[in-house]
């Protein structure tokens, strides 16, 4: 459960929560969240996402929220105060803590395996050549490095021929007239595969929005969260900004990925090697001569 969370379900009983709720007006945060919500309905519309759909899921989420980060006392609430907190028909409620959800969750342990693979081989230098370049590789065999011991050094749990045929499926990996099989340069874009795509678009912005609701919430706000923002440039200069800001994040990802392959490869035999972390950059642009209003922001 997420400190702020904690400290706000300790702090107050069940009576206490609702009379809170009850007293606060909920329409300034109603009225970011429709800002939120906008690029995603556009997206969720373009892929054929009916509102009914989505109401669905968002009441599936509403419920498994409740479940997981409202307890007291360690103890999950019961299915009659998930109900109260969220809104969502008791019935529903029995319904939607039935479902495992195994089916997601197996498409993003897949598409971290996938990840952790490339990002292994980019970044651990027994795999890459004096000039820090990730070494072609054999898929098996040898006394130097190859694709299956890298994939078996990750993980026990998954097939390496599985793995490699996905990557160069995806085209993230080309087999060379040599036999050696290669990172394709296209791998830093990330995968290209529709439904590894997805599992990333959930994973990178989930974890950006639960940076940022957290900041909002807690006191003290714990995570990184930074953003430089500008109005009325000219499409060129913007252009010029863009190019400048894509060449920076990718040197600092790869130094990033570089000291957490090797700290990975330190902690790999800790008993308490139990955190994970994401840091991700992004860079957004639109006309704004096109909106109604000028953006408020902006410097």
């Amino acid at each position: 459960m997420p400190a702020s969370v904690k400290k706000y379900v300790e702090k107050n009983s069940t009576a206490h929560i609702f009379a809170l709720m009850a007293a606060t007006d909920p329409d300034p945060i109603l009225r970011v969240l429709q800002g939120l919500v906008r690029p995603l309905a556009r997206m969720l519309i373009a892929r054929g996402v009916t509102a009914p759909a989505f109401y669905r899921l968002l009441k599936k989420v509403y419920v498994e929220v409740a479940h997981d980060e409202f307890r007291l006392d360690d103890k999950p609430p019961t299915q009659s105060r998930i109900s109260l907190l969220t809104g969502v028909h008791r019935r529903d409620v029995h319904d939607i803590l039935a479902d495992d959800g195994e089916t997601w969750e197996a498409s993003r342990r897949k598409s971290a395996a996938f990840a952790t693979v490339l990002g292994q081989w980019l970044a651990r230098p027994d795999y890459q050549d004096e000039s820090g370049t990730p070494l072609p590789l054999p898929r098996a065999g040898g006394e130097g490095p190859n694709f299956e011991a890298l994939v078996r050094d990750i993980s026990r749990d998954i097939r390496p021929r599985t793995v490699l045929d996905e990557l160069l499926r995806q085209s993230l990996v080309t087999e060379g007239k040599d036999g050696l099989f290669r990172i394709a340069e296209e791998a830093v874009l990330g995968p290209s595969s529709s439904d590894h795509k997805i599992v990333f678009f959930a994973s990178n912005v989930g974890d950006h929005l639960a940076a940022a609701a957290e900041n909002l919430m807690a006191e003290d706000p714990p995570f990184l969260e930074r953003a430089v923002f500008y109005n009325r440039l000219t499409e060129g200069s913007v252009d010029q900004i863009e190019q400048k800001a894509r060449s920076l994040s990718q040197t600092m990802l790869e130094e990033i990925n570089r000291e957490s392959g090797a700290r990975q490869q330190a902690d790999r035999d800790t008993p308490d090697n139990s955190q994970r972390y994401r840091f991700g950059v992004y860079f957004y642009r639109e006309d704004r001569a096109r909106a109604e209003t000028d953006d408020p922001e902006g410097t």
